[in-house]
C-alpha cells in the first residue's frame, strides 16, 4: 500500500500528477500567506516612521520637515506584549489615534510616540519645556536640549500647563517636542487603541537596534 503523507495527498489521490503538484503548490502558498497575516495580526507587525515627531530616536526621510535621514526607519511592534504585561512609562508605542487627533493635527490613524502619562497621572509641562509627573520631574535623556527650546518657542500654549490622564487612558508625546502633535493637543488614548510596543528597528541596516 502506498503511504499517503498528508491530507492533501489523500484528497488528491487519483488525480493526474500535474494536478496534484499544482494543488500542493497552491496550498503551500496560501498557507504561507495565512501564516504571515497571522503573525502581523497577533505577534509582530512592521511600521514605517513617516514624520519627524520622534527624531532623533526614530528617523524619517529627507526632504520631510525636520527629518534627519535618507531613509525612514522601519520598526517592529510587538502586538502581544501588552497581553503579558502592562504599558510602562517611556515605552515607544504604536497606537490608533482618537478622533480628535485628525482635527487637531490634520491627520490621524496610526501614530508612533512615547508613553509619558499612565492612567491617573497628572502631567505638567513647565515654562522651560520640562515634564513633571505627579509633582516629580521626569528624566528624559531622549529629548535633545535644542528641541526642548524649540518646543518652548513654538508651543507657548503648553507652558505651565497641566493634564490629568483619565482612568484606562495613556498620555503620549513625541521626542521631538516642537514638531510633535500629541496628547498635549488631542488628549489621552484609550487602552484599546494601543497596538503594540516598538521593540526593534530593522531598517535601514545601519539603524538595526533593539529599542
Amino acid at each position: 500500500m502506498r503511504w499517503l503523507r498528508n491530507p492533501i495527498d489523500r484528497l488528491t489521490d487519483g488525480l493526474p500528477r500535474p494536478w496534484r503538484v499544482t494543488i500542493d503548490w497552491l496550498v503551500t502558498i496560501v498557507g504561507a500567506i495565512l501564516i504571515v497575516l497571522a503573525i502581523k495580526q497577533w505577534i509582530i507587525n512592521p511600521y514605517r516612521i513617516p514624520s519627524s515627531s520622534m527624531e532623533p530616536t526614530l528617523h524619517c526621510a529627507r526632504p520631510g520637515l525636520g527629518c534627519e535621514a535618507s531613509f525612514s526607519d522601519r520598526v517592529l511592534a510587538c502586538r502581544f506584549c501588552y497581553d503579558i504585561w502592562g504599558p510602562k512609562r517611556g515605552d515607544i508605542i504604536v497606537f490608533k489615534t482618537p478622533p480628535a487627533a485628525a482635527l487637531a493635527c490634520g491627520a490621524g490613524g496610526t501614530f508612533v510616540k512615547r508613553l509619558i502619562g499612565l492612567p491617573g497621572d497628572t502631567v505638567f509641562e513647565d515654562a522651560h519645556g520640562y515634564i513633571w509627573i505627579n509633582g516629580k520631574q521626569l528624566n528624559e535623556p531622549y529629548v535633545q536640549a535644542d528641541r526642548r527650546i524649540q518646543d518652548v518657542q513654538q508651543n507657548p500654549d503648553y507652558r505651565n500647563h497641566k493634564w490629568v490622564v483619565a482612568p484606562g487612558h495613556y498620555f503620549f508625546m513625541g521626542d521631538n517636542r516642537g514638531e510633535s502633535c500629541d496628547s498635549r493637543k488631542w488628549g489621552s488614548v484609550p487602552r484599546g487603541n494601543l497596538i503594540g510596543k516598538v521593540i526593534a528597528t530593522y531598517w535601514p541596516p545601519s539603524r538595526i537596534s533593539i529599542v
